[in-house]
């Protein structure tokens, strides 16, 4: 009778963690689609999108404190992505985020192209 309890119990811890993975893939799918995104974000930032540019992006700034301010955010921000991704790609996740934000920084020096 043992024997059988911890078949039946096998069996379905197995069946939870099939279940649970299936989900897990589920959502890894969806990550970083629009489908994800909230409709009144996705409207406000397709406005922000059709505007271009801001101008604060152009402004003479010699510490260059906006661009600096905004490199943080963004790093921030994908932090937080990589935060949410599954543990064995956190590390390699965090470190390209990284990566990106000393590459971008060391570039304040140099000017920007205007588009």
């Amino acid at each position: 009778m043992a024997t059988l309890t911890r078949i039946v119990r096998g069996a379905c811890a197995c069946a939870l963690a099939g279940a649970a993975y299936a989900v897990s893939a589920q959502d890894l799918a969806q990550t970083g689609t629009d489908a994800t995104v909230n409709p009144t974000v996705a409207r406000q930032q397709a406005q922000e999108i059709a505007k271009g540019d801001p101008p604060r992006w152009y402004r003479d700034d010699p510490a260059q404190q906006t661009l600096r301010k905004e490199l943080g955010a963004a790093l921030q921000e994908a932090q937080n992505t990589c935060r949410k991704a599954p543990t064995a790609e956190r590390k390699s996740c965090m470190q390209d985020a990284r990566a990106t934000w000393q590459r971008e920084t060391a570039q304040l020096g140099k000017p920007m192209p205007r588009q």
